[in-house]
């Protein structure tokens, strides 16, 4: 039973990366817009800054008043990667050292606290459920239930069964629901930089203002 379910993780994860790269090529089949004015700036300073001071929570004005939200959202997606290490650990396999598993166990137990955190944000806020949809409650599930499960099979494997099973729904789900915007982030901010920093926005550019 393990070491087909083992497989049958391993191919959904090479589904679900498959998938989106084939949703990646197909935007671009869509074709770009033409651009005829002249650059006036630098596109990779643009991608440089999207991928760098632009990650920070005071170069965003809805992550600056929500810092709360925005650290455990951090924090969460430090828990999601440290879940996958761990899941490529099994299915490879590779070894892990003490230190390294230590840390993974840390990292995904904070992440499940922020993710268990910003579901129950999105349940009791009235604001929040009026934005939500039924894919965001059930992507902000499975990725839960995938780094509790990773976690508590590094101290009690007998489960390993069920976290095989959860990580096989949640890759398969990926390509359908919000949860692949952790492949598409990558591709948007590239396109995002190139656009801001071809047009001189990015880096943004500092005056500063002489009192008379």
């Amino acid at each position: 039973m393990i070491p087909v379910l083992r497989f049958g993780v391993l191919f959904s994860l090479l589904f679900s990366f498959a998938a989106l790269i084939y949703l990646v090529f197909k935007t671009l089949s869509l074709g770009r817009k033409s651009v005829y004015s002249s650059p006036q700036g630098d596109w990779k300073k643009g991608v440089i800054y999207a991928f760098g001071k632009g990650m920070m929570p005071w170069e965003k004005e809805s992550a600056k008043k929500h810092l709360p939200t925005y650290l455990a959202g951090f924090i969460y997606h430090f828990g999601i990667f440290a879940a996958l290490l761990y899941t490529l650990h099994l299915i490879i396999p590779f070894q892990l050292s003490k230190l390294l598993l230590s840390l993974l166990r840390v990292f995904m137990a904070s992440g499940f606290l922020c993710g268990s955190g910003l579901f129950i944000k999105r349940t009791i806020l009235t604001n929040m459920r009026k934005i939500s949809c039924p894919d965001d409650y059930i992507s902000n599930i499975l990725v839960d239930l995938f780094i509790l499960t990773a976690l508590i099979d590094t101290f009690f494997p007998v489960i390993r069964p069920f976290f095989y099973v959860g990580s096989i729904v949640m890759f398969l789900y990926i390509p359908m629901g919000k949860i692949r915007h952790c492949f598409f982030f990558f591709y948007s901010r590239i396109l995002f930089g190139y656009f801001f920093g071809r047009r001189g926005v990015f880096p943004p550019r500092h005056k500063q203002l002489k009192v008379q």
